[in-house]
């Protein structure tokens, strides 16, 4: 079913956040059995792809695949771009952004901080998402101009204003050409600055912890377009503020450098993580 590019109601996007909500939960869930299956502390085998420490699993595929199997029924004007290669065109104006397991690393060794991640765009721009850990059975649900949630419990940033007592977080590329080290040399510059610094190991996970007001920032370079769609949405609709490195608006398709806080520690932020 095609929509009409004009959603004055805003009701189409209303839908779109609903499905949203559904797939991921269901995406989620298949994934969770599938690793409960294996046993406590199993290592999931796992494959390589950008780099030695990069590794991709077959239910990272098969988690995508059901997610593109649910929105071809669903949606089959869309397109769709998803971390494990889908690759669909639509005619609709409305593209998914896919990561059917964000934070494998955790998922092949059995840590908790893994989810699942689907975002919607229209013209480039997040119009609904959703991460869902399941694990914990969190769903993060955001929708353009509607807000942000927890398990349909309303959501906000923290009230966090001094940089030195505040928490940051966030991650590293699995790029071994240089980008590591860049990286590292950032987070040299940002820990005397703040309180601690956390790396739960999935992007999507840490853009929520901030809308949820459980991190105060979250900064990370090197990342795709399926690592961060929804949670740039979440961190907006929250009341956040999220920007490139350079201060601009993120381009969420093709995003270089992110930079998620509450309003109060941004600016600040954003000078101590430049070069």
């Amino acid at each position: 079913m095609s929509d009409a590019i004009d959603d004055p109601t805003g009701e189409i996007e209303y839908r779109l956040r609903t499905l949203c909500d559904e797939i991921a939960r269901e995406a989620g869930d298949f994934a969770h059995r599938a690793r409960r299956d294996l046993g406590p502390g199993a290592r999931a085998a796992h494959q390589t792809k950008s780099s030695a420490v990069d590794p991709v699993t077959e239910f990272d595929r098969s988690t995508e695949a059901l997610v593109v199997d649910r929105l071809r029924r669903e949606r089959p004007d869309d397109s769709i771009v998803g971390e494990e290669g889908a690759n669909h065109s639509g005619t609709s104006g409305y593209e998914w952004h896919v990561d059917p397991i964000d934070g494998t690393v955790n998922f092949v060794y059995d840590l908790p901080g893994w989810c699942c991640s689907i975002a919607v765009l229209r013209d480039g721009e997040p119009v609904a998402g959703a991460v869902y850990a399941p694990v914990v059975g969190e769903l993060y649900s955001a929708g353009r101009g509607h807000g942000a949630t927890l398990n349909d419990v309303p959501i906000g940033v923290s009230g966090a204003t001094e940089l030195a007592t505040s928490l940051a977080a966030t991650g590293f590329s699995y790029h071994l050409d240089g980008h590591r080290l860049r990286q590292a040399a950032r987070i040299a510059r940002v820990l005397p600055t703040v309180r601690d610094i956390r790396r739960q190991g999935s992007a999507a996970l840490d853009l929520a912890y901030v809308a949820s007001g459980r991190v105060d920032l979250y900064f990370e370079e090197f990342i795709s377009s399926w690592d961060i769609a929804a949670g740039v949405l979440l961190v907006a609709e929250a009341g956040g503020i999220v920007t490139s490195f350079d201060g601009s608006d993120v381009d969420v398709t093709a995003p270089m450098g992110v930079l998620a806080a509450t309003p109060a520690l941004h600016t600040e932020t954003l000078a101590g993580i430049t070069d």
